[in-house]
């Protein structure tokens, strides 16, 4: 379908070497797009390349510090340079430290705030100005459920969630009259390694979260794969602005 054709579209996705982020790169590759993948693990980074290129897509490998804005330039100056756009921006790189408010450092708040939010500003100021001489463009931000629900050990990483969606809001506020859609995913408990992680820290995670989510499962990365591709395409031009939970109904739930 046309509304889903990324063809002649060049995406960048940030800490799109695994997780969600590889998943909605898997996406947006599969509807056509070529697909810049960012990070800072050069490995994993021509790994996921790799994988695109298998699926039939044009891939580069970007080794990137989003929270650095000379960095942030140069990527997006690299993957203009080698693919074109960038039309779609994902920002999807972030970090979390699992600490009761208590024991958070200033440094370790600061840590967070800048690999989630500012990053996300850094990444989308850089390629506003491609978008908008190209005539149009397409953000999709990665939020988190934990911008809607507090959670003892996830202060900063709430805190900068719900500032996701925020920036969102603005961004989308902003930049539609240059006709740039600009919208926010809330991931549920997503099956990522950051996830497995957090099941090994926080006892009865598993169980509660199986008990909770009415589709009684974990999420996967590949449950991003046709959201990437509506987010991203023409069938979302008049869609902007909005955070769209992908939780299995967790956050309806009681």
């Amino acid at each position: 379908m046309k509304a889903f054709d990324l063809s002649q579209k060049v995406a960048l996705v940030t800490g799109g070497n695994g997780g969600i982020g590889l998943g909605i790169a898997r996406g947006l590759a599969k509807a056509g797009a070529a697909v810049a993948v960012a990070g800072r693990n050069r490995q994993k980074l021509s790994a996921a390349a790799a994988e695109l290129e298998g699926l039939g897509a044009k891939a580069l490998a970007v080794a990137c510090d989003v929270t650095d804005a000379a960095a942030v330039t140069a990527m997006v100056e690299e993957t203009q340079a080698r693919l074109g756009g960038p039309d779609i921006l994902v920002n999807n790189a972030g970090t979390n430290i699992r600490k009761r408010p208590e024991d958070l450092t200033a440094e370790e708040w600061q840590q967070v705030m800048d690999a989630n939010l500012t990053s996300a500003f850094l990444c989308a100021k850089a390629c506003y100005p491609f978008m908008k001489q190209a005539g149009g463009g397409k953000i999709l931000n990665n939020g988190s459920m934990l911008s809607i629900f507090g959670a003892p050990w996830s202060s900063a990483y709430g805190a900068s969630k719900g500032g996701v969606v925020q920036l969102t809001r603005s961004l989308a506020a902003a930049w539609a009259a240059d006709n740039i859609q600009v919208n926010c995913i809330l991931p549920g408990w997503i099956d990522t390694d950051l996830t497995r992680l957090a099941r090994r820290e926080v006892d009865g995670l598993n169980d509660h979260v199986l008990k909770r989510t009415p589709a009684a499962r974990w999420g996967r990365p590949e449950d991003f794969e046709g959201l990437a591709a509506f987010f991203a395409g023409p069938a979302s031009d008049f869609v902007t602005g909005a955070a769209l939970p992908v939780d299995g109904g967790f956050s309806i739930s009681l």
